[in-house]
C-alpha cells in the first residue's frame, strides 16, 4: 500500500490492493495520513539465533583529516516534506546493505542537507514532517559530517553537518523479501519473528533498498483490518504507473481484511502481512526503524 497526501497534514494515503474487492477498496486505497509516532516499544522475549552481519564500525578520522566547511544554507531552500522530495541528493551506497542501522537523528530544528561533506546544501530536514517527529536513520559519518536516509525518496541519502540534531538508539530492523514474500524483524540484530507477506503488483513492485519508518496512521477503511499502518520513507519508483488518486503516496507496511493474498503480488507497491504481526509490530517499532527491502537473503553457510 502506498500513504498519499495529508489530511490534516498527517493522515495517510494508501495504495489500492488490485484484487478480489471493488475497485474502490480492491487496491489498497490512498486515504488521508494522521500519523503519530505510536505507544512506546514493549520488552521482547529471547530471540531466535539467527542473525544479520554485525553493524558497521564507525570510522576513526585521522588526525590529518580536517572537516569540510559547511556552505551557507540560503533561507529559501525548500523543506522535505511528505511530497516527493527534492533532486540532486546522492544514491546510497549501501541500498542493499542489511547489517542494521543502529543509530537514529532526531533534529532540533530545521538543518541544512547536502548532497556530500563540504558539498552543495539542497533542501532542510525539519523537526517534524506534517506534525509528526522526524527520525531517520544514520548510514555513515566522514570527517564530522553524518549521512541519513532521505525521507521521501527511494534509495537516497543526505549529508548534515553537526549541529542541530540529536541521536537515539535504534533496536529493531525489519527485512522484506520478495521472492520469498517474506518480512523478518530483528532486534539487536538478532531474528525475532518472520511473516509471509504480500508485495507489489508488476509494473508497481515494492522498491527496492533502505528506508524506515516514517510514522503511524489510523486504517481509513475496514478493508485494513481495523489496525493501524507505518508509513514509509519510500515512495513508488514509478509514480505514474499507479492509479492517479495514488500520486504522491509513500509505501505503506499494513495488514489487510484477509489473508487469502498473501505470498502473492498484488499490491500497488506496499507491503502487506497478517493482522496479528502487523499489531506486533506497531507495539515494538518505534519511529526511524530501518526497513530494508531485498530480492532475497543469501542462503546460510552449509554446515559441516
Amino acid at each position: 500500500m502506498l500513504f498519499d497526501r495529508l489530511f490534516s497534514r498527517w493522515t495517510f494515503g494508501w495504495l489500492l490492493a488490485a484484487v478480489g474487492v471493488p475497485v474502490l477498496l480492491a487496491a489498497a486505497l490512498l486515504v488521508g495520513r494522521t500519523l503519530t509516532a505510536g505507544p512506546a516499544p514493549a520488552p521482547v522475549a529471547a530471540a531466535p539465533t539467527a542473525a544479520l552481519p554485525p553493524a558497521p564500525e564507525e570510522p576513526v578520522p585521522s588526525p590529518e583529516e580536517s572537516v569540510p566547511p559547511a556552505a551557507p544554507a540560503p533561507d529559501d531552500l525548500p523543506v522535505v516534506t511528505y511530497d516527493p522530495a527534492p533532486g540532486g541528493f546522492p544514491a546510497d551506497p549501501g541500498t542493499a546493505d542489511t547489517r542494521p542501522l543502529a543509530e537514529g537523528l532526531t533534529p532540533i530544528r530545521e538543518v541544512a542537507a547536502y548532497d556530500a561533506p563540504g558539498g552543495r546544501p539542497l533542501a532542510f530536514l525539519a523537526p517534524t514532517i506534517s506534525g509528526v517527529e522526524l527520525t531517520v536513520p544514520i548510514v555513515e559519518r566522514r570527517m564530522g559530517w553524518t549521512a541519513v536516509l532521505l525521507p521521501s525518496a527511494n534509495r537516497r541519502i543526505a549529508w548534515l553537518p553537526a549541529g542541530g540534531w540529536n541521536t537515539v538508539a535504534l533496536r529493531d530492523q525489519v527485512v522484506v523479501e520478495r521472492r520469498p514474500h517474506r518480512l523478518t524483524w530483528y532486534r539487536d540484530g538478532r531474528a525475532v519473528r518472520s511473516w509471509e507477506v504480500s508485495l507489489g503488483a508488476p509494473g508497481q513492485s515494492t522498491p527496492l533498498g533502505r528506508t524506515f519508518v516514517l510514522g503511524r496512521t489510523p486504517p481509513p477503511q475496514d478493508v485494513y483490518g481495523g489496525v493501524d499502518i507505518f508509513a514509509l520513507g519510500a515512495i513508488p519508483d514509478d509514480p505514474d504507473a499507479v492509479p492517479t488518486g495514488l500520486r504522491g503516496a509513500h509505501i505503506g507496511l499494513h495488514s489487510w481484511y484477509t489473508d487469502d493474498t498473501l505470498g502473492k503480488n498484488v499490491t500497488n507497491g506496499c507491503i502487506r502481512l497478517t493482522r496479528s504481526g502487523q499489531r506486533q509490530l506497531l507495539a515494538e517499532l518505534r519511529p526511524g526503524t530501518a526497513v530494508v527491502v531485498v530480492d532475497q537473503l543469501p542462503a546460510p553457510p552449509a554446515t559441516a
